[in-house]
């Protein structure tokens, strides 16, 4: 007689594959998806709380990833999306509670067009090779949210234009511009500190 207790071994053993691929393969990116997190929250908790999210997404929809692949954009990618969707509840709320005040806490700032002034060659990008430490994230963290995510993506995790134009979900012309628009405030607030500290020589023209 068949029994339901005859599948079970089947299914462990599949939940088993599930689990050390996906260790093998989505774990060791938590360092990097936890500084990504903490970039976009801007807390230590907010940030921890993000990433869990973030893994536990990932893990219950991993019959989506294909093996092999780039697992670190693809969980870039739920990161993202699971902070969109907090910063659109949290916006919500804001709205409600501060419905009758004059200021509104939640406004943002519009993007322009795309700068035609944006290169293949990115040259913006290496104003920021060997100055990344405290005060580099302290003004990526003040980047309006678009140009934030772009700047993380590219200069503190080195992804591609494409894969950060798959993770933001824009074209890859968007993210250039967003990266030089958000490079040229970063480069406008710390031009000063980086000859103090060193790092560079000379001035930078304006536009």
């Amino acid at each position: 007689m068949t029994s339901e207790n005859e599948d079970t071994p089947a299914a462990a053993g599949g939940d088993s594959v599930h689990r050390v691929s996906f260790i093998e393969e989505a774990i060791p990116h938590m360092d990097a998806v936890y500084r990504f997190a903490l970039r976009l929250t801007g807390t230590q908790d907010g940030a921890e709380d993000l990433v869990q999210d973030t893994f536990l997404r990932a893990y219950r929809a991993w019959d989506q990833y294909t093996p092999g692949t780039r697992c670190k954009s693809w969980l870039f990618t739920i990161c993202r999306n699971v902070f969109l969707r907090q910063h659109e509840r949290r916006q919500r709320h804001d709205e409600i509670v501060q419905e009758t005040a004059q200021e509104d806490a939640a406004s943002l700032s519009h993007e322009a067009p795309v700068f035609a002034a944006s290169k293949d060659s990115d040259p913006e990008g290496a104003f920021f090779k060997s100055i990344v430490d405290e005060e580099i994230l302290e003004a990526i963290d003040d980047l309006p949210n678009e140009y934030r995510m772009a700047v993380i993506l590219s200069d503190l995790e080195d992804l591609s234009y494409n894969e950060i134009a798959e993770i933001m979900e824009i074209p890859v012309g968007t993210v250039k511009s967003r990266l030089f628009r958000g490079r040229r405030q970063l480069q406008k607030r710390l031009h000063g500190y980086a000859v103090e500290m060193g790092y560079i020589s000379g001035t930078v023209g304006d536009q």
